[in-house]
């Protein structure tokens, strides 16, 4: 059996919390079949944040900045391996004697 993974508005959260208060929470979770500690993290944000705890916790990324981001990374990788390729060449460079022209 697959698990719909269900979303539910601050302000759908705050009337659960609200119903659990008044007709118990373990009949409230029941009813929208919510795990008991769900709900006392709901209640305990509600309490100490009110209506703003009850919102999504996590932050949206855009995605172009998202692709903007790797972009970045995928050119700083690229610049670290040429500055190290060029670091490496530069030491054998000082390693090596010249040799003299024979004319």
């Amino acid at each position: 059996m697959t698990r719909l993974k269900r979303k539910f508005t601050p302000e759908e959260r705050l009337s659960i919390v609200q119903e659990s208060q008044k007709e118990g929470m373990v009949e409230t979770c029941r009813k929208y079949n919510l795990s008991p500690s769900l709900l006392s993290k709901w209640k305990q944000r509600y309490l100490n944040k009110g209506i703003e705890g009850l919102k999504t916790q996590y932050r949206r990324v855009d995605p172009e900045i998202r692709a903007l981001e790797e972009e970045n990374e995928r050119l700083k990788r690229i610049i670290a391996k040429q500055a190290l390729e060029i670091e490496v060449k530069g030491e054998l460079l000082k390693k090596t004697p010249i040799q003299k022209r024979i004319r």
